[in-house]
């Protein structure tokens, strides 16, 4: 599912990996109430007041998101990367957000070093250009404004 909010202003990709479409329903002791689509809403208008054009999308699938991480290299565009449960395995993805050419920044919902020991090892990290976790949906909203501090391509 995607979704974009038109401004004038520089491209950002809102990328999230698996489950994250079902925000709202899935373990909102975890995840927060907030919806996938309150999710987009509240990207797409923070963007617009720091003057980006977010464009937000979920997939499930692990070749999907590599292609979004190679659009995203090729057009130098900064991208705020969910990358769900994909964050604990998957070097493809990793290797493709290694091929960035605009700041990558993860982020999580919860915190995975409070959770589950599996989830304290992100393949991700050493790439991106920083992480920020257990902020809620704030998370994303503080990676936007960590890319509107940085200076434009």
């Amino acid at each position: 599912m995607t979704s974009e909010r038109t401004t004038n202003g520089r491209r950002v990709l809102v990328l999230n990996g698996p489950n994250l479409g079902r925000l709202g329903s899935r373990e909102p002791d975890v995840y927060g109430s907030t919806s996938y689509a309150g999710l987009v809403e509240r990207c797409g208008a923070l963007g617009a007041e720091l003057g980006f054009a977010v464009e937000v999308r979920e997939t499930n699938d692990e070749g999907e998101m590599i292609r979004w991480l190679h659009e995203a290299a090729d057009g130098e565009l900064p991208v705020v990367l969910n990358p769900g449960a994909f964050t604990h395995y998957s070097y493809g993805m990793r290797d493709a957000a290694a091929q960035r050419t605009a700041p990558l920044i993860e982020v999580h919902i919860s915190n995975p070093h409070r959770r589950e020991e599996f989830r304290h090892t992100s393949v991700v990290a050493e790439v991106a250009t920083g992480t920020i976790a257990g902020f809620g949906i704030d998370s994303y909203l503080l990676a936007l404004r960590a890319l509107a501090a940085e200076p434009a391509g």
